[in-house]
C-alpha cells in the first residue's frame, strides 16, 4: 500500500449503538495523560472522529449543537500509529467519513513543542485538533458568535471523552499551546484557529 493511496482514506462506518450507557460513560470519564505505546484500529479512529463532529441526519444535523447550524468547527487528526494509515496530518470530512492528508510524516513532535512540551502529545497514538473558522458564525451573530463557537468546541470535546470511555481508550482536553505554532505544524490556513488538542491512546 503506497502513501498516495492513503491520501484520501475512507474510514469504517461508525457504530450508532455501543455497550456502555451514557450514565456509565459519565461516571467513568477522566482526564488520562499516560498511554500505552500501541496503535489504534481504524474502526476506533472512525468512531472517535465521528463522535466529535459527525453527521447524524440530513441535511446538516450533527451530534453537537451549532448556533444557526453554521458548523464553524473543523477537525484535523495528527496520526502517529493507526492501523494501515500512514503517519501525518489529516483533515476529517464528516459527510463522507473520510480523511485527506494535508501534511505528511509524523508531526507529533512539532505539536509537542507547540503544546509546551506536554508529554501526552508524544505518547498518544493520535492527537485530535479541533479548530474553528469564526467567520462562519460571527457573520450572522456578530461578536456574540465567538462565545457560541466556544460552546460548540466544549460539546465536541466532551463527546470525545465519552466515546473514549466507551472504547476503553483515554484522552485529555489540552488548552495550553501556542496557536501560531499549532497552525504551522498542521499547515492550517490563517482563518482557521486551533481551540483544543485531544490526544488519544490506549490505557496503561
Amino acid at each position: 500500500m503506497t502513501q498516495t493511496a492513503e491520501m484520501n482514506k475512507k474510514l469504517p462506518r461508525p457504530l450508532y449503538k455501543g455497550n456502555t450507557s451514557v450514565e456509565e460513560a459519565l461516571t467513568q470519564r477522566r482526564s488520562i495523560r499516560e498511554y500505552q505505546d500501541d496503535m489504534l484500529y481504524r474502526v476506533e479512529l472512525s468512531q472517535i472522529l465521528w463522535s466529535a463532529v459527525g453527521i447524524t441526519g440530513q441535511p446538516e444535523r450533527r451530534n453537537i449543537p451549532s448556533a444557526g447550524a453554521l458548523n464553524p468547527l473543523e477537525l484535523c487528526v495528527v496520526i502517529g500509529h493507526v492501523e494501515s494509515i500512514w503517519p501525518g496530518v489529516y483533515r476529517y470530512h464528516p459527510h463522507e467519513n473520510t480523511l485527506t492528508e494535508i501534511r505528511p510524516d509524523d508531526q507529533r513532535r512539532a505539536l509537542h513543542r507547540a503544546a509546551l512540551d506536554q508529554d501526552m502529545i508524544l505518547q498518544a497514538a493520535v492527537v485530535l485538533v479541533i479548530s474553528a473558522i469564526y467567520e462562519r458564525t460571527t457573520e450572522k451573530y456578530g461578536d456574540r458568535g465567538v462565545q457560541y463557537v466556544h460552546m460548540e468546541v466544549g460539546a465536541a470535546a466532551q463527546n470525545v471523552y465519552l466515546q473514549c470511555v466507551s472504547l476503553g481508550l483515554g484522552t485529555v482536553y489540552v488548552g495550553a499551546f501556542q496557536d501560531d505554532a499549532v497552525q504551522q505544524a498542521l499547515g492550517l490556513p490563517e482563518d482557521e484557529h486551533p481551540l483544543c488538542l485531544l490526544p488519544v491512546g490506549r490505557l496503561q
